[in-house]
Parts: C-alpha cells; sequence; structure tokens
C-alpha cells in the first residue's frame, strides 16, 4: 500500500499541475510510468515477500500462538501486491481528472466483495484464516480490474499505452519527490505498529488484540478524512498549476471547516456507540473492556486530525517535497515514536494508548506552521521574480 501511494500520490500531484498547466502529453507520459511501475513493483514484492517469509512474521511480532495464522494469512495476501499496488495508485491518479466517483466505484467494489466472499470462505466452505485471505485477495483483483478498465476506455485523459511510457530524469524526479514522502506515512505506519505491538506485547495478547480491534475501529475516522485531504489534493494542484491563488485559498478554508465538522460528529458517533463498535469484532468480555477504553483514547484527537490530512495533501499538491516528507516522518515518526518511549516508561500500557492522539495533535499543528512558512516563501519567490523582471529594460 505505501508503494501504491508513491505512485499514486506522486502520480496525482503531477498530473494535476500538469492537466492545469495544459501540458496533457506530459500526464499521459506520467500516467503510463505509474501504471507499469506498479505492476513490476508488485511483482517483486511476491519474491521479497516468500523469500523473506520468517523474518516478515519476527517484525510483526507474531507469537508462537499466532505465528502459523500470520504465515497462512500472509501467504496467501502476498499474490495479490501488484493488484493492491494498482489499485491503491490508480485510486488516486484517475481523481486527477475530475473522476472522483469512479475512484470511490472501485474502492468500495473491492471492499464488498472482500465482505460478501468473507462469510462464504471462512465459514460455508470452512477455509479458515485462508479463506479470509483469498477474499481479500479476490477484492484487490476487482479493484484492480475496475480501473484497468476505466484507463483504456475512451473517455479518459489519461494512459497506459506502452507508447506513452517514456521515462526520464524529470519524471522519476517529479513523481518520486511527493511520491516518496507519502509513502513513507504509510510505511512510518507499518512501522510505529511494529514497534507499538512489540511494547504491548509486554502487556500480555490480549492488550495486542484489543488495541489491534480498537485501532481497525478508530480507521472508520481516520479513513474518511485522509480520504478528505486526498480529495482536495487534484484540485488544489490543478489551481496551483493555474495560477488560481483565491480559488486554491477558498478550497483550503472550506477543506478545514468541513475537515473539522466531519472530525468532530465522527468522533462523537464512535465515542457514544464504542461498545457495539467493538462487539462487532470481538466476544470475549475482556478483550471487549480494554478494546472499549482503548477506542476511546484513540478518538480523543478525532476532531482535530483531518486538519493534518487536509494541510499535508496541500503540500504535496504544491511540489513542496522536502515539507512534505518532513510532515510524513513526524506524526508516526518523530513525534509517535518517542511518546511511545516516554509514555511507557511513565504511565506503562494506558501511556501506550495515548501516545497516538498525542502525536495526532502535535503534528496537527507542524502541518500548519510548515504550511503557512511553505506558502510564505513561495509568494515572496514569485514576487522577487516579478521585481526582478520589471527591472529589466
Amino acid at each position: 500500500m505505501a508503494i501504491g501511494t508513491l505512485y499514486g500520490i506522486g502520480g496525482t500531484s503531477v498530473i494535476s499541475r500538469a492537466f492545469g498547466e495544459r501540458k496533457d502529453d506530459y500526464a499521459r507520459r506520467v500516467s503510463s510510468f505509474c501504471f507499469y511501475a506498479s505492476l513490476f513493483t508488485g511483482i517483486l514484492f511476491i519474491i521479497l515477500f516468500y523469500s523473506g517469509m520468517d523474518m516478515i512474521l519476527s517484525w510483526v511480532g507474531a507469537s508462537t500462538a499466532t505465528r502459523d495464522y500470520v504465515r497462512v494469512y500472509l501467504e496467501c495476501v502476498t499474490w495479490s501486491a501488484p493488484f493492491v499496488i494498482l489499485s491503491t495508485a490508480f485510486s488516486n491518479i484517475i481523481r486527477a481528472e475530475g473522476r472522483s466517483m469512479e475512484a470511490t466505484t472501485g474502492m468500495m467494489a473491492g471492499t464488498i466483495v472482500n465482505i460478501v466472499l468473507d462469510p462464504i470462505l471462512i465459514s460455508v466452505l470452512d477455509m479458515g484464516i485462508e479463506g479470509a485471505a483469498w477474499a481479500t485477495v479476490a477484492g484487490n483483483l476487482l479493484a484492480a480490474t475496475y480501473y484497468w478498465i476505466i484507463l483504456i476506455g475512451k473517455k479518459s485523459q489519461l494512459s497506459i499505452a506502452w507508447k506513452d511510457l517514456r521515462p526520464d530524469t524529470k519524471l522519476l524526479k517529479d513523481v518520486f519527490a511527493i511520491g516518496i514522502p507519502a509513502s513513507l506515512n504509510s510505511i512510518m505506519m507499518s512501522i510505529s505498529n511494529i514497534v507499538l505491538n512489540l511494547f504491548l506485547s509486554s502487556y500480555g495478547d490480549i492488550s495486542v488484540a484489543a488495541m489491534g480491534v480498537a485501532m481497525k475501529a478508530n480507521m472508520v475516522v481516520v479513513l474518511l478524512l485522509i480520504g478528505l485531504g486526498q480529495g482536495i489534493q487534484p484540485l488544489l494542484g490543478y489551481c496551483y498549476g493555474s495560477e488560481k491563488q483565491v480559488r486554491f485559498k477558498r478550497v483550503i478554508r472550506f477543506s478545514n471547516v468541513l475537515a473539522v465538522a466531519m472530525g468532530t460528529f465522527l468522533t462523537a458517533g464512535c465515542y457514544l456507540f464504542a461498545e457495539e463498535i467493538i462487539r462487532i469484532f470481538i466476544d470475549s468480555s475482556e478483550l471487549f473492556e480494554h478494546g472499549v477504553l482503548f477506542l476511546r483514547i484513540l478518538l480523543t484527537s478525532g476532531p482535530f486530525l483531518g486538519i493534518l490530512f487536509v494541510y499535508n495533501n496541500a503540500l504535496q499538491a504544491v511540489g513542496a517535497a522536502r515539507d512534505s516528507l518532513l510532515l510524513s516522518l513526524s506524526r508516526q515518526g518523530f513525534i509517535f515514536l518517542p511518546c511511545l518511549v516516554i509514555f511507557n516508561r511513565l504511565f506503562h500500557l494506558g501511556g501506550l494508548v495515548v501516545a497516538q492522539p498525542v502525536a495526532d495533535i502535535l503534528s496537527c499543528l507542524i502541518a500548519y506552521l510548515l504550511f503557512r512558512h511553505t506558502m510564505r516563501q513561495r509568494s515572496q519567490g514569485k514576487e522577487s521574480r516579478l521585481q526582478l523582471l520589471s527591472d529589466q529594460p
């Protein structure tokens, strides 16, 4: 998913600005590169995952009680690597040409297929954890196929044609400059989860399982807010590329208001119905109590978290690679990991749960300051260039 984000967010940023600058041919070249790079990288990941399976199981903190289940699941899901990367990348990229409905449809179709197949494969066909894995593979395959059909259609301004695969140094630099920081955000989420699990394992499997359930339930809020941020990125990139500054600022203001409103509403709903939500996942009384408590603590940053994703995607939209990189490394890295270490020492298990909302709130502040600094610098740079031009005879 991190690699899919690399090509997806990096490609979207470049393509939306290219459309704003009327460079349609360059946009098609970027789209073609992202498609074939996604496919090749996915095949490479199948090889890497199978060759390093034992090491991966150790990294993710699988215990003796869960190791066999994790191995079975991962061995199946690994086959979907090309489809995961393609669907993640192009659910973002097709939004660059304004096809947000199709982007949502593809992701929802894959998810619905996964949900429908889960009980059939797990229970009816008695495949257990392997059934859950193959349901995931099927969902990812469907989503990737859906986007492929859209891209080969006549209505699309994008391309996956081999003749448009003409990568050069500029194209690679443009895509990776924004894509790498975006992918690092996903990578840091994986790393932080691994570190968190290692800390939680010292408190027993119940703590690990309860936090896993709470984090999945909390993702209802997080993913919707991420979706808002990703949804406005192509519009911001187009406005920036076509130098529509007034509209750019209006989109930022409206998105922040909407992010706070969405975050507050979703947080309140999940907090009030925390018991019902957690009960969907587990039926163990001890796990249930921990899960409800953990979820309500994680929800603390919900009302403000959307601001982080708005500013992060705004930085990516304008091509601010350095600041986007810094912000991507902050939430789950520079801030969260030290919080884990310090809070675990001071407050033990409760501190591990509190670390995430604290990191979220601090990251929101950093995002705001970085965005203001970046836009001020770019505005001053543009004024300086105009002044130099006006001074020439």
